[in-house]
Parts: structure tokens; C-alpha cells; sequence
């Protein structure tokens, strides 16, 4: 039976009761979404749109005044007129559903003891249940690469959707990549806030030289090159890189280190190498580009690296990648990462306002993303074929002021659109009598 969704508003008002939403279970065969505004991931906009899906694959996007819809063919139909449709968000290289408490040690799960630990994967310590995962998809961002922290090679990192009964529902793609922390050629010295003269690290090549010939090593294991008589994980962990089923993730934000590292994955044919950080990507574009790599951006929102640097450097950083040519997305790694991965689309907002164009900016959270994580066949953009994981939002999302999540699906399910913090507002403005976010 056909059925009109203004009722999907209160739908929504009735789960944002409920202290911990669980997943809805998916009713609606077809769906359609009529008249948005179709921000499509590509770089397409399509102004008023109708967007049809089916058994939670999206079906088509056309023009609604073009391409007339016969609406009994349709169990649901859903006017969302003037209204701007976009992509899941994609934030890359996070801790989200691996940390709950930055202070309370218990409650994070992302880093182990050891320096050489590929083998250790971030997957089964995903918590679907996590309060801050709430927080985070009411702002549009609706999948992660829940990544792990700490020693050289920290672990394997695991796509995830931020919906599911459990991790086994909520992945997206099992163990994508591997990260890698490469050494310091200059440490600073001072904090943050007041950064002293960078002092030179003595270790370096001693440091690069370890990492060398671990990697000599698995590779010798995975070939079979050396005795097997107990297997190592570790080594083992590294196959599908070698192999190029799985990318390599080598965080790294200045020239010196990035240079060695384009010729450390020239050494090894890595297929899918990613730089993460990237600070001065831009100034090698044509190595990286020539070498197959592509860039994770580090949180836009931070203060320029060096003293003397142009305060608006990392804004700016996108828009100069975009120019050169290198495929690149923009993540939020950074103090108290986890939470603050619902200012995503803010990033990106800032990226437009200092060069990228609106649907470049959106590009760079969406379908460049899902390139780099190696899924976008599945998500990422508006397009036929692909898993209906998209959001509807009053106003423009890249905004903090007019991003206002009407209504999102993950894998063609609806999803509840509340957290504590609505809660905790709602409940203090009926004692105070105000009116405003319901």
C-alpha cells in the first residue's frame, strides 16, 4: 500500500522518546524521494530531483519536471521539497565506535601495547552501541573507518556503517588497510598552542631502516621465502597489502618524510598507498600523483605547522590538491577525534569557503573518500546500483547554522534521528518553556 511520509516526522518524534534507538527494521520495498535538492557525490547537482529506491539499492536519480513518476508504483512516497538531499558522510581515520571517554582509559580501545602490531584489528571492538555514534550521524556523517592508534604500525582499520545491531552488521568493509606511522626527520618542541624550534631526530634513519626490513621480512613470510614452522601474525597481516587486496595508510605531514615514503612504496609495489596528514602534500602532487597515491587530509581546523606559515594553510590545503590533481578526502583526526567527528561537514564547509566549489567540497566527505577506502561501488554518491546510505537536511549541511538532518537511511534502512543531547534539550526546555529543536 502506497503511503504519503509526513508521518515518517512523527515516526522520528516517537523514537527521539527512546533513550537508546535501535535499528528499524526495513518495511518499504520501494521508496521515493520527491523534488529535493540532489547534492549527487560526483560533482552533479540536480535541483529538483526524484530519487527511486528499491530493496535498499538506489534505483535512479532524475529530474522530477523531466521525468514524470507513476506514483502507484511506489509503496512510499516522501515530499521532500526544497529540502537538500546528500550522500552518507564519510569520515576517514577515527577512533568513533572504538573510544566513548578520551579521560576514562576502560572505554578506549585503540591502541595496544607494542610498536609492530598490523595484525590487531579495530573491526570486533567496534561498539554499535556507543552514545557518541548518535551524536555524530544527526549531522549527516552515517559511516566511518574506524582506525586504531599508537606505535608504528598500529593496526588494521575496518569500514563501518554507524548503524547495526552489532559490528557484524555495521561493517562496510572488513580490514581495509594497514596504518603505518612514519618517523620524524625534525621534532618540534613546545605545545600546540605556543610550538618551539623544530630540533632534528637522530633516530630517523634508524627508525626508517626498522620499518625497512620488517616489511623485507613479510613480505619474505607472505612469499613463502622463509621458514613457516609457527605462524606470525604479524607478517601474515601484511599479505593482503603485498597482495593489493588492502590499502597501506602511512600517516606522515611534511616533504622530507613524504619523499621517503613514495620511494619506501616503490620498494614494495604497493597498489593502493594513502598518505594521512598530508601537510605538505601539495608540494610533491606530481610524485604522489605519478606513484598512485592519494591523500587523507588531516583536520582542516588547526593551527599552520610552522610558525611562520599562512594561518589559513590548512584551509586551504584542499582546494590546492584539488588544483594539482591528487585525489584526496578530508578527516577530523585530532584531540577528542571521536566526538568531534559531527563537525565533518563543517571541514568541508571551510574547504568551500577558501576555493573547493560547493560540490567539490561535498565530494571531498562522500564519494573521494569512499575511493580512498575502496568502496566507492557501494557508497558515497547518489547513483544507481548503489546502497541507498543518505541523508535529508532542512538546509545547507556544510553549515553549521542550516544543517538540520530531516530524515537518513543507512543501507536503504531508516534511521533514527536523536541522541542524548536532543533529549537532554528537550527535556530542559519544557521546564524553562522554550520552543525550538524538537
Amino acid at each position: 500500500m502506497k503511503k504519503i511520509l509526513v508521518i515518517l516526522v512523527f515516526m522520528l518524534g516517537y523514537l527521539s522518546n527512546a533513550q537508546v534507538p535501535s535499528p528499524i527494521e526495513q518495511t518499504h520495498k520501494t521508496i521515493l524521494l520527491l523534488h529535493g535538492k540532489a547534492h549527487i557525490g560526483n560533482g552533479e547537482y540536480v535541483d529538483n530531483s526524484s530519487i527511486g529506491i528499491k530493496e535498499g539499492k538506489i534505483l535512479f536519480v532524475k529530474n522530477a519536471l523531466t521525468n514524470p513518476i507513476t506514483e502507484s508504483d511506489w509503496d512510499t512516497i516522501i515530499d521532500i521539497t526544497g529540502k537538500h538531499v546528500y550522500p552518507g558522510f564519510i569520515a576517514p581515520n577515527v577512533t568513533l565506535g572504538i573510544t566513548e571517554i578520551d579521560a576514562v582509559r576502560a572505554t578506549r580501545d585503540f591502541n595496544e601495547t607494542g610498536q609492530m602490531n598490523p595484525h590487531v584489528r579495530s573491526l570486533i571492538g567496534y561498539n554499535t552501541d556507543s552514545e557518541i555514534i548518535y551524536t555524530v550521524r544527526t549531522n549527516g556523517v552515517l559511516v566511518t573507518q574506524s582506525t586504531p592508534r599508537g606505535g608504528v604500525l598500529s593496526g588494521t582499520s575496518s569500514v563501518m556503517a554507524l548503524d547495526g545491531w552489532n559490528w557484524e552488521d555495521a561493517v562496510y568493509l572488513m580490514d581495509d588497510g594497514v596504518h603505518l606511522n612514519w618517523p620524524r626527520k625534525m621534532n618540534s618542541t613546545g605545545w600546540w598552542a605556543e610550538p618551539g624550534p623544530s630540533k632534528g631526530n637522530d633516530k630517523y634513519t634508524e627508525q626508517k631502516r626498522a620499518i625497512w626490513d620488517f616489511f623485507k621480512k613479510a613480505q619474505g613470510y607472505n612469499r613463502k621465502l622463509l621458514p613457516q614452522e609457527e605462524v606470525n601474525l604479524r607478517y601474515k597481516a601484511l599479505n593482503g597489502v603485498f597482495k593489493g587486496d588492502k590499502r597501506i595508510y602511512i600517516h606522515a605531514d611534511f616533504a622530507p618524510e613524504i619523499n621517503d615514503i613514495i620511494d619506501f612504496s616503490r620498494e614494495f609495489n604497493f597498489k593502493h598507498p594513502v598518505i594521512v596528514g598530508g601537510y605538505d602534500a601539495h608540494m610533491l602532487a606530481n610524485r604522489l600523483k605519478e606513484n598512485h597515491f592519494s591523500v587523507i587530509i588531516g583536520r582542516p581546523h588547526s593551527l599552520p605547522k610552522f610558525e611562520g606559515d599562512d594561518v589559513s594553510t590548512y584551509y586551504k590545503l584542499a582546494s590546492l590538491l584539488q588544483d594539482k590533481g591528487v585525489l584526496f578526502c578530508i578527516s577530523n583526526e585530532g584531540d577528542m577525534e571521536a566526538m568531534n567527528t559531527r563537525n565533518l561537514p563543517f571541514l568541508a564547509g571551510t574547504a568551500w569557503a577558501y576555493g573547493l566549489s560547493e560540490e567539490q567540497a561535498i565530494a571531498a566527505i562522500s564519494l573521494n573518500a569512499a575511493k580512498i577506502l575502496g568502496l566507492d561501488d557501494r557508497i558515497g554518491s547518489i547513483e544507481k546500483g548503489k546502497d541507498a546510505t543518505l541523508f535529508v537536511s532542512d538546509g545547507n549541511a556544510l553549515d553549521m547554522r542550516t544543517n538540520e538532518a530531516y530524515l537518513a537511511m543507512v543501507k536503504g534502512r531508516f534511521i533514527a534521528l536523536t541522541n542524548h543531547q536532543i533529549q537532554l534539550y528537550n527535556k530542559y526546555k519544557k521546564k524553562y518553556g522554550l520552543t525550538g529543536l524538537e
